[in-house]
């Protein structure tokens, strides 16, 4: 009777074990990137080989969902390629980086490589922060956002290791190889995209696969800034797509010291929305765009990065600077527009730069 009792005992374990594996989701599936969109890396910074996904860590930058999750259970297997190796995972992320960042607002779990050390500022082991405007409270915080784990439990490369992210209501946990060693809460927004980044050094991604959980209802302002339609024009990597003497792909950032030309698009624009940032001394806005010409001197601070974003659609020119609208005007005018290029002008440093066209 006893050993029939330890047989059932052992027949529904391993039923439970079942279920839940049947209630994950691949969030990869070991193929290609269906489901996934690079946001601002080169075509060759993410690729997928034998059920694995490869990223070179150039440039500093992001793959994320197409869709936005809001509460769930992740779970990835990574490793670095060598040591001190720098990477992370992003949840309730926006959909586009933040102004003058290669990353977006959102929350991080990060992914550092053993050697890169601990100190009191971060450890390898499964630190939790919030970014660029995000916010979270920690749990075992050391007086700032950023949750530190209570246990050192990360492998070193060429190791695999294991993450069990637990997203829910703003709550966030870690377990590193099995054991929740990193917690954080109320964080904001809770509901956004899930970003794999890259950081300067190869990292690899397997096993992805979420479990998602019943909606808390959140409410419009911790929802992340979602996706509309805008695609890089920078690989961050070189000047594939651009014309200009002197410019400098310089990682997720264009410069334009020494440069001896505007910086030109090779693809060109009639009707379209645009985006970019700027950080220089001048007091003019360094862009000269279709159907627009120069911008010429606008309000912004100057030595700051600064975000311009344009939209030129037939009788409509609307230009925002860090999201405060500057010039909007209904112009009378027949004929469809001329196609032309984007031009970037010497003076400073570039990073983001997007556009749609619909």
């Amino acid at each position: 009777m006893k050993s029939r009792f330890l047989i059932l005992i052992g027949v529904l374990a391993c039923a439970d074990v079942v279920t839940a594996a049947e209630n994950f989701k691949p969030l990869f599936n070991g193929k290609n990137f269906d489901g996934w969109h690079n946001v601002n890396c080169g075509p060759k910074t993410w690729t997928v080989k034998e059920g694995v996904i490869h990223c070179t860590g150039k440039p500093i930058g992001e793959l994320r969902t197409t869709r936005m999750y809001e509460n769930f259970i992740l779970e990835v297997e990574w490793r670095h390629l060598k040591s001190r190796g720098n990477a992370g995972i992003f949840v309730w992320a926006d959909a586009y980086p933040a102004k003058g960042q290669p990353f977006h607002r959102g929350v991080e779990v990060q992914v550092l490589e053993n050697e890169y050390g601990n100190t009191r500022g971060y450890t390898t082991h499964g630190d939790i922060f919030p970014i660029h405007g995000a916010r979270m409270t920690p749990v075992n915080g050391r007086g700032g956002q950023r949750a530190f784990p209570t246990e050192n439990r990360s492998k070193p490369s060429p190791q695999w290791n294991h993450y069990r992210i637990v997203c829910n209501n703003g709550d966030i946990s870690l377990a590193v190889n099995g054991k929740v060693v990193t917690q954080g809460k109320a964080a904001r927004p809770r509901k956004g995209y899930i970003c794999l980044e890259s950081e300067g050094s190869p990292v690899q991604f397997r096993n992805l696969k979420i479990k998602e959980l019943p909606s808390t209802k959140p409410k419009p302002d911790e929802i992340a800034n979602a996706f509309t339609g805008f695609k890089s024009l920078y690989t961050g990597v070189d000047l594939s797509g651009w014309k200009g003497k002197g410019w400098k792909s310089s990682d997720w950032r264009l410069t334009s010291e020494g440069a001896k030309s505007n910086l030109v698009s090779a693809e060109k624009f009639s009707s379209y929305t645009f985006f970019a940032d700027w950080r220089g001394g001048g007091k003019t806005v360094p862009f000269k765009l279709p159907n627009v010409g120069d911008l010429g001197e606008l309000e912004f601070p100057a030595g700051k990065w600064n975000r311009v974003q344009i939209t030129r659609h037939k009788g409509l020119l609307r230009i925002e600077i860090n999201g405060k609208r500057i010039i909007e005007e209904q112009i009378d005018e027949s004929g469809n527009l001329k196609p032309g290029a984007i031009e970037l002008l010497p003076g400073g440093q570039f990073a983001n730069i997007f556009v749609k066209t619909k």
